[in-house]
């Protein structure tokens, strides 16, 4: 029998909360044996959502939270505060080794936060950067960071394409994941003081597969698999490819409704057509963990739908099977290794 893995899901987070978050739980647990779920939250609310389903009990428990942390309260202090809200409590599952993981569509300045006060960086990690998957016309790609650190320093940047390769390798096999920075050239001296900075750095880890940098609009093609940018530039190629996709899909569908032929069309090409749609579907690929950390969170958008909760769970099992942390825990050390050697011989 396979390894549970245990998830302590924010049951009270997100726009959609309680009802679409418990509703994709109850679809993960329902498709796989090896999903424990802890569903934290207000406890009547919970077991009133969950009545409307059946599901494997023994994969589900409810862990009572009395306070709720919004997206208008000041991340920290509400961290702080809120003791017995339904993040901290579940955060603390995963710090005190009773989850394997953490999911949450609730404030993203929150998750960040106590995921990094709460559970705590894996030694020799300098920053956790945010890191989704992002569909592109090859697959996905790795966007790292997306929105947890705006004033990133070159080592940070380094890090995040050492952690992305270690996820694409472990959790969806590339072997040698190519690694790019994001730049508005493709010339080596092109770019702002922190991309004219690291990207030497880049070059000479011997330990990831730099091609160099990668404009905005070459984004989508899938040539790279590891997309390396601080949080500022990250986030706004996020938040416009996602954008861009859900303008172009409803305006795809408008088009085929406006005329008989092209409803005749429609139906003829609706299974190609809903396959090629669903692949740049960025809830199909989960949630954006919090990469460097001594335990698994995951953070999904804030209008988060029951797939996209479910597949985040999914995404967890994956996470925990290839022992993504371990990996990044001994990149991370081998790197200081290799620092300190350099230093001993430059002394001597």
């Amino acid at each position: 029998m396979k390894e549970i893995t245990k998830i302590a899901v924010d049951a009270m987070g997100g726009d959609n909360a309680p009802a679409e978050i418990i509703k994709g739980c109850v679809a993960a647990v329902n498709e796989r044996e090896d999903i424990f779920v802890f569903l934290v939250g207000n406890e009547g609310r919970i077991s009133a959502e969950l009545a409307k389903y059946r599901y494997r009990r023994d994969q589900v428990a409810i862990v009572p939270a009395s306070e709720e942390i919004t997206c208008e309260e000041a991340p920290v202090a509400a961290i702080r505060k809120k003791k017995d809200s339904s993040m901290v409590v579940a955060l603390n599952l995963v710090k005190n080794g009773e989850a394997d993981a953490f999911v949450s569509a609730g404030s993203s300045g929150a998750v960040l936060a106590g995921g990094l006060f709460l559970v705590g960086r894996i030694r020799g990690v300098e920053r956790a950067p945010l890191a989704p998957l992002i569909p592109t016309a090859k697959g996905v790609s790795l966007l790292v960071d997306c929105g947890a650190n705006v004033d990133a320093r070159p080592s940070h940047l380094v890090q995040f394409a050492k952690m992305g390769s270690i996820y694409m390798e472990s959790v969806l096999g590339i072997e040698k994941p190519k690694v790019a920075i994001v730049n508005i050239g493709m010339e080596e001296e092109k770019g702002n003081a922190l991309v004219k900075e690291t990207y030497p750095l880049l070059k000479q880890c011997g330990d990831i597969n730099f091609v160099g940098s990668i404009e905005a609009r070459d984004i989508p093609n899938g040539d790279v698999d590891v997309i390396v940018s601080e949080a500022f530039v990250g986030n706004v190629i996020l938040k416009l490819m996602e954008g861009l996709s859900s303008v172009l899909i409803r305006e795809i569908k408008k088009g085929m409704m406006a005329t008989t032929k092209s409803k005749i069309g429609a139906m003829l090409s609706k299974p190609a057509l809903k396959q090629t749609l669903k692949s740049f579907d960025s809830t199909e690929h989960g949630g954006a963990p919090l990469l460097g950390l001594k335990g698994l969170v995951v953070k999904i958008h804030g209008n988060a739908k029951w797939k996209e909760t479910r597949n985040a769970l999914i995404q967890c099992v994956q996470f925990k099977e290839q022992d993504v942390n371990a990996r990044i825990e001994e990149r991370v050390q081998a790197a200081a290794d290799e620092k300190e050697d350099e230093a001993e011989t430059r002394e001597k």
